[in-house]
């Protein structure tokens, strides 16, 4: 009779684990705060602790660090000017595919980044026109990016392989 509970136990100890793999393949969690400077923190630690949990390279998490910033600073600034509103930024961890995604969610006004011309950097600074410089390094840092307007919502998708 122990050898059928120390069966059961095995099977229910291996059925455990299998489920928590499962369930660390691909690993989701969101985060709601106002579009507003000083919540900036907040956002950067809510993503790096998944960076940590995924255990990403100094490197990758540098360039999400600086595109998250990017993108919530501009949805800070642009997105409700000159009120504040809500963003939502949610985290998906894809341990099989080595990669994370984060979703930028505003209800301001559409914008999509993305269709912004990439500035010509064989011009000096002074000649330059401003801004487009911050979404330009996004477009290089990250492995993906998708912008859709969809239920009066901007919804931006950035996607780095770790």
């Amino acid at each position: 009779m122990m050898r059928n509970t120390d069966e059961n136990s095995k099977a229910a100890d291996a059925a455990r684990k299998a489920s928590d793999t499962a369930s660390k393949a691909s690993e989701n969690s969101t985060l709601r705060v106002m579009a507003a400077d000083e919540n900036l923190q907040e956002v950067i630690d809510f993503v790096e602790e998944h960076l940590e949990n995924m255990e990403a390279s100094m490197k990758a998490t540098m360039q999400v660090d600086i595109s998250v910033e990017e993108i919530f600073v501009n949805i800070a600034h642009y997105a409700y000017a000159p009120k504040v509103g809500e963003a939502v930024i949610e985290v998906e961890e894809d341990t099989e595919k080595g990669e994370i995604s984060i979703i930028f969610r505003d209800r301001g006004i559409p914008y999509n980044p993305i269709a912004k011309e990439d500035p010509d950097l064989t011009l000096s600074a002074e000649e330059r026109e401003i801004g487009g410089l911050g979404i330009f390094m996004v477009k290089k840092n990250m492995d993906y990016m998708k912008y859709e307007y969809s239920d009066g919502q901007n919804i931006l998708t950035i996607v780095k392989k770790l």
